[in-house]
């Protein structure tokens, strides 16, 4: 038992932002599972998972989320359902790998937090404006990892829409392909009975789809969001606007060359670069460790 700890403390402490997620959802699940358990054999006053996913969910009313905004970030590590949390952390799992491969830590956790903060604000925004929520805000609740996971998956199909990876049953499917059908089938979805929670995974999907975007345009939407977090303890040296016409030149080059970089991912596969232009993408990215 103490090598499993000691196991565990080590993995956590290596500043993976994967293994940090996946811990994270796993430690909160058990977490409610085991105090359900305790619940129903000593029978205690109240349901402990009841309480936990009340005040830890997110409720779809403003006025309810003045007196939680912790839930917008706690609803996203949130899971009460065993195949819930298996499916959605097996998709991070895969993503995340690489994600982080080629757009390093930093942005894995942000693109994560973000996503699901966007899907959050897609399902407020539903439930006070589209007619067939009426009536409904005050039982619903949104919880699960999936607007973050689907941010990091879409994110990562937009950056290599061309890369193959081997699915049992379907066989190698490029990641676009993987994309377009998880959002459609979140959009045909809506009806059946979580439109709210559908609806929240297409805004994740919509941030995870833009960033990707704007990064390529020089924007990087992740970037206070790292910041806040802290990852970027260094401050990076500023380049000086000066009026020099190499300078201007040598910076028009350096962005032509990432572009070449990524279009070349596109078209072959990361393991078509070379050691140099993987350091160029890396740098551009802002990858930290």
């Amino acid at each position: 038992m103490s090598n499993i700890i000691n196991d565990i403390k080590i993995q956590f402490g290596n500043s993976k932002a994967l293994y940090r997620l996946l811990l994270i959802n796993v430690v909160v699940f058990l977490v409610l599972m085991l105090a359900r358990t305790f619940s129903f054999l000593f029978q205690t006053d109240g349901d402990i998972l009841a309480l936990a996913i009340a005040k830890l969910s997110l409720p779809p009313s403003l006025s309810n989320i003045l007196y939680q905004p912790w839930s917008l970030i706690t609803y996203m590590f949130l899971h009460v359902d065993f195949f819930h949390i298996l499916f959605n952390l097996l998709v991070l799992f895969w993503t995340g790998k690489l994600f982080v491969e080629y757009l390093g830590n930093d942005k894995l956790i942000a693109t994560y937090l973000l996503g699901g903060l966007t899907g959050a604000l897609i399902y407020i925004l539903s439930f006070n404006i589209f007619p067939v929520f009426a009536g409904v805000g005050g039982s619903a609740h949104l919880m699960g990892a999936s607007a973050g996971v689907i941010a990091v998956l879409v994110a990562v199909a937009t950056l290599l829409p061309d890369y193959t990876v081997f699915l049992i049953i379907f066989g190698p499917v490029r990641l676009k392909y993987i994309a377009i059908v998880s959002i459609l089938l979140y959009a045909i979805s809506i009806p059946n009975g979580n439109a709210g929670g559908e609806l929240a995974h297409l805004g994740g999907a919509l941030f995870g789809f833009m960033m990707i975007k704007q990064l390529r345009n020089g924007r990087d939407l992740t970037k206070w969001m790292t910041s806040l977090l802290k990852f970027n303890f260094k401050r990076k040296p500023q380049m000086k606007v000066v009026k020099n016409a190499n300078r201007t030149n040598a910076s028009i080059a350096s962005e032509e060359l990432v572009d070449r970089i990524l279009d070349k991912i596109n078209k072959s596969g990361f393991d078509s670069l070379t050691k140099d232009e993987k350091e160029i993408l890396y740098k551009a990215s802002g990858k930290k460790g």
